[in-house]
């Protein structure tokens, strides 16, 4: 795996896109779903609107890092369902290398200080 390393302009972006990779991790979901468990799992802290989350979906499926098919469940509605490939594995590997380093590094700052 090469380096990779957070641009601290884009840390939003960033994180946005780990937890949606983190979360896909454990199998397919629809962007509700998703949603859902980036708030359940952040204890409230994390919380994506339609606005957000759907042009993060977007990109991270065309930069090949997900996959989306639309899934129709009995009796509901069609749903656009993702899927993370072989290549969204590799980067959700290097953004959870690059924020153990960013926090690490942040921690040393703030707490460096602390008598």
């Amino acid at each position: 795996m090469t380096h990779f390393e957070l641009e601290t302009q884009n840390l939003a972006r960033a994180s946005h896109e780990a937890m949606i990779l983190a979360i896909l991790a454990d199998g397919p979901r629809h962007g509700y779903q998703l949603a859902l468990e980036i708030e359940e799992r952040s204890g409230g802290t994390f919380r994506f609107n339609h606005g957000t989350l759907y042009p993060i979906l977007h990109k991270l499926e065309a930069s090949g890092y997900i996959e989306g098919s639309w899934a129709e469940p009995t009796g509901k509605r069609k749903r656009r369902q993702y899927e993370m490939t072989a290549a969204g594995k590799e980067r959700l590997g290097q953004l959870q290398d690059a924020w153990t380093a960013y926090v690490e590094s942040l921690f040393n700052v703030i707490a460096g200080g602390a008598s």
